[in-house]
């Protein structure tokens, strides 16, 4: 049993870390067993994503010190909370990739910023592509211009050099020898 003052520093330092957050993913884990657990903690932390369990009533008090409109109590289950500070997606897809495998843990809802989303909006959040994706894709697209450009002028010169390999083999050529 936590002591109030304890319940008081748990409330602080999820307040912190929620004003920090760019996403955070509460989902179900009534059932799941210790060693998924722990595969699911890992997983986050490598991301990472803060990763605990709370009661909803010290998760209500966070939520409502941190600015954002949300009640915590309405959510089933046994809740569990991943917080990203760095990445939008990553919580949210680790989450609905582990939930997948594990009929035990479920996506009850989430933030994204400030803003509520519903389980819905937290699993086609999931479905997004990573930020190191997406700028890999942006980048192959800023490329693609520069490399195709490079091609046709270089396909330009092939064709020059062709031209001229031709003219100096038909002037070399038994062929083109006037007697």
């Amino acid at each position: 049993m936590q002591t109030r003052e304890q319940k008081k520093e748990v409330v602080k330092d999820l307040v912190e870390k929620l004003k920090d957050s760019k996403a955070v993913v509460f989902s179900d884990f009534k059932g799941l067993e210790v060693k998924d657990m722990m595969a699911l903690r890992n997983k986050l932390r490598e991301e990472g994503v803060n990763f605990g369990v709370f009661k909803k009533t010290l998760i209500s008090i966070a939520i409502k010190e941190a600015g954002i409109e949300m009640d915590a109590k309405k959510l089933e289950g046994q809740i569990a909370i991943a917080i990203s500070s760095k990445d939008e997606v990553a919580a949210a897809k680790i989450i609905a990739e582990m939930a997948k495998a594990n009929e035990n843990l479920k996506i009850v809802g989430g933030l994204l910023g400030s803003e509520e989303m519903s389980a819905e909006e937290v699993n086609a959040l999931a479905k997004l592509p990573s930020k190191e994706e997406l700028l890999s894709k942006m980048v192959g697209s800023l490329n693609a211009p520069v490399s195709g450009f490079v091609n046709v002028l270089s396909g330009n010169l092939r064709g020059l050099v062709n031209v001229l390999k031709a003219v100096a083999d038909s002037t070399n050529s038994p062929q083109g020898e006037t007697k």
